[in-house]
This record gives structure tokens, C-alpha cells and sequence, in this order.
């Protein structure tokens, strides 16, 4: 949670900026004094306050004082630690669960509800009007955005995933009012996807990005999901970010069919299964 605030100070005007240096100065302190003391210790108004706990994707001071509660009374069980070149088998196994664990239990912890609200509706909204839903990415996300695809194809949605550059302008420059394009980035900074969302967004479509806090991509979407991790997005073989991105996926897909409702999909899915058993061997 500190980590994402750290990322996002430059992205916030000066007012809210000093906030989120008190929140860094002292966390513990921040929350458990009421909201008059931190605005008087920021030099800011009480609005000011809460608007800041909203940028960062909570519901309010409430909501924002109690994930930082615990964030920093239990902390995290688990620590990235990178993989050295003499470590053993046994090493390896170890850091890699770790690192993912870590990752997982921080994005539960730090994960604006808001924001996840937010994309769902608007997935929902697209699929009950038969509009696109587009999942788009680059390299590793663009295995991540395939997966996307296919979970949300299954519950009845009208979608494609793409992750040739050329089959994304193409693909945004079609999109209108309705539809929606998921873009999947680690680094937030691939030029193809800014490409694409720029022109989806501005063809009418709601965009929904999946990526770190504070990079160009972040701020280029409708709705942000945050999806930051202390992995660097220039590693030659992202691991604990693809995770972290199938399991937003996740996320998603599960809210958006609990959306649908089971008095539709269950007979669907059902059939589908059936359809599916002459696939298998007995």
C-alpha cells in the first residue's frame, strides 16, 4: 500500500501530495488520528483529506484507515527475494512461492474495492447490451489477456483478445459507445496498448487497465486496476506479474458472473459441459 502511494504522489495535485507524505512519514499515525489532526498536519481542509483516500481507489477516510491499519500492525508473512545464481533447487522453489505469496497477500490487503466495483459494472453493462468486450496485451500479458478471453467467453460474452500491435489500432478503431477494452501491461509504458487505448477512448468505448500504479498507462484508462508488485517490468520472464494479473482476471470474471446471475448461466454452462464430454476419454 505505501509502495503504490509512493508511485502515485507525482500523479496528484500539490494539496493531496502533502497527505500522502504524512501518510508515508508516519503510517501508523495516520491511521489513528482523526480527520481534523491530518488535515491540520498536512496544512490541508478535511475534504482535501478524503479526497486524497479516494485517488488512491478507496471508498473514504474509513476505508483507507483501516487497510493502512493493516498493512502496518500484521504486515506481510513473506518477502520477495530475487533468485541468485547459486541458489539450489530447494532455494528456488522457496523464493518463487514466496514472491508470489507475497504478492497475493499485498494485493488483498492494498486492492481498491472501488475500482473493482467500478470495472465490473461496466463489463456487466457491456454484456447485457451485447456491446465488445476487447482484452488486449503485449508479450507475457498478451497470454494473460488469451486467458481473459476465454473465461469471459464461456459466461456468454461477446469478446476477442488480441495481442498483435497492428490487431489492436485496428480492433480499437471499430470500437464505439458500449463497448469496452481491457488492457493487460506490467511496465504500463508499451506503446501499442497507449495506442490503443487512446484511440478506443476516444472512439467512445470505456477502457479498464490492469497495470502499476503511476505509469502512463495507468493514467491513460477510464478505470485503473492497480496491479503492482516489487518485480521489475523489465525482467526477461515476468512470473509474479502474470500471476497477479490471471488472478485480477479472476476476480473480474467471478463478480461479473455472480452479475449475470446462475438462473442464466447455469443452463448454458451446463450444456456446454455435456457438449464437451465426447472430448474426453472414458
Amino acid at each position: 500500500m505505501l509502495d503504490r502511494i509512493r508511485a502515485s504522489l507525482p500523479s496528484l495535485a500539490p494539496a493531496e501530495q502533502r497527505v500522502g507524505q504524512l501518510v508515508l512519514a508516519d503510517p501508523r499515525a495516520f491511521a489513528n488520528l482523526p480527520v481534523s489532526e491530518l488535515a491540520d498536519r498536512s496544512h490541508v481542509s478535511k475534504p482535501t483529506v478524503v479526497r486524497f483516500c479516494r485517488s488512491m481507489g478507496y471508498d473514504g477516510l474509513s476505508d483507507f484507515k483501516l487497510k493502512l491499519a493493516g498493512t502496518v500492525s500484521e504486515g506481510v508473512p513473506f518477502i520477495h527475494r530475487s533468485v541468485d545464481v547459486d541458489d539450489k533447487t530447494s532455494d528456488v522453489v522457496v523464493k518463487v512461492i514466496d514472491n508470489t505469496v507475497s504478492a497475493f497477500l499485498k494485493y488483498r490487503n492494498n486492492a481498491s474495492t472501488a475500482a473493482i466495483d467500478k470495472a465490473v459494472a461496466v463489463l456487466a453493462a457491456t454484456y447485457k447490451t451485447g456491446k465488445r468486450i476487447e482484452f488486449i496485451g503485449a508479450g507475457n500479458s498478451g497470454i494473460v489477456a488469451l486467458d481473459a478471453q476465454h473465461k469471459f467467453f464461456r459466461l456468454g460474452v461477446n469478446t476477442v483478445a488480441y495481442s498483435d500491435g497492428h490487431m489492436q489500432v485496428m480492433s480499437a478503431s471499430l470500437m464505439g459507445p458500449g463497448d469496452c477494452m481491457v488492457i493487460i501491461s506490467n511496465s504500463g509504458r508499451t506503446r501499442d496498448l497507449m495506442d490503443a487505448c487512446d484511440i478506443a477512448r476516444k472512439n467512445g468505448a470505456t477502457t479498464i487497465v490492469i497495470t502499476t500504479s503511476g505509469s502512463p498507462l495507468a493514467m491513460a484508462g477510464h478505470i485503473h486496476l492497480a496491479a503492482d508488485h516489487p518485480e521489475g517490468y523489465d525482467r526477461y520472464s515476468p512470473m509474479v506479474s502474470r500471476l497477479l494479473h490471471l488472478m485480477i482476471v479472476d476476480i473480474l470474471a467471478t463478480c461479473v458472473a455472480l452479475r449475470i446471475g446462475g438462473n442464466r448461466l447455469q443452463p448454458m454452462l451446463k450444456e456446454m459441459k455435456n457438449n464437451l464430454r465426447n472430448k474426453r476419454y472414458a
